[in-house]
């Protein structure tokens, strides 16, 4: 039990910026098993963001509550994913081969692809979650954030790690775990789904193992496999196509 929170607050100490217990140290394995808590973390992540929208949306309009709830979960992660989309958009934007876009995305300056695809991101989110019924905004910020961090656990599982931690300008990452591991994930990614339309989660889920296959696909023609920063922009993708199939079957 006291190594399975150890893992856990591995997970929060990588993930986000909550305060842990200085006890837990860190550990390259505990690392790699800390993966199976992604989803888990996307629950907290995603919970203070429907908290804080609830208090906004009781006294402000619903632009300025999308907007405070995004900044929240920006906040809480240090904008862990979204400083590797922006990387991943100025590797693979503007590097032709394997050796240049991963010195590109080490680069710790932002580029004009990764400020144009940043702000797309944040532009589409911020408009995606505000086409959204307000009264379903929390639960579809709670369940995206879930959902959305099961891909990156499933492509650890399935690829192969083709960064270079000694020279990498962010943490290490968690490497391949055990198929437990990935079921722990997976139940935790699942769980928050049943708060929202079954028929939201009949496209969700095949969108996003297309998604997954496709972008796979793309990174291991292009790197031979993933980094860090190829994880957060599967991540940010993964939660925009989430928040897009709630809106097209609910609409």
């Amino acid at each position: 039990m006291k190594r399975e929170i150890k893992i856990f607050f591995t997970a929060l100490m990588f993930y986000t910026r909550i305060p842990v217990p200085k006890s837990t140290g860190f550990s390259e394995g505990n690392l790699n098993r800390a993966t199976k808590y992604f989803p888990l973390i996307g629950i907290i992540v995603g919970s203070a963001g429907a908290i804080i929208y609830l208090i906004a949306a009781s006294i402000l309009p619903l632009h300025l509550s999308v907007l405070f709830s995004l900044a929240t979960t920006i906040l809480l992660t240090g904008a862990f994913h979204e400083d590797g989309f922006a990387d991943f958009c100025d590797g693979f934007g503007g590097g032709y081969s394997q050796e240049q876009i991963l010195e590109i995305m080490k680069d710790s300056r932002i580029g004009t692809y990764g400020a144009i695809g940043l702000l797309m991101m944040l532009l589409s989110r911020f408009f995606s979650l505000s086409a959204i019924n307000p009264l379903q905004i929390p639960v579809v910020i709670i369940a995206a954030h879930a959902f959305s961090r099961m891909l990156p656990v499933v492509l650890i599982y399935t690829s192969k790690y083709v960064g270079k931690s000694s020279t990498s300008k962010s943490k290490p990452v968690g490497q391949k775990g055990s198929g437990q591991d990935v079921l722990i994930a997976f139940i935790f990614a699942v769980m928050p789904l049943a708060l929202i339309q079954w028929q939201a989660t009949l496209l969700i889920i095949p969108v996003s193992v297309i998604l997954l296959y496709r972008f796979n696909a793309f990174v291991v023609k292009q790197i031979g496999g993933y980094t860090g920063d190829v994880l957060g922009a599967l991540q940010q993708l993964a939660e925009l196509a989430f928040y897009i199939c709630f809106i097209v079957t609910t609409q």
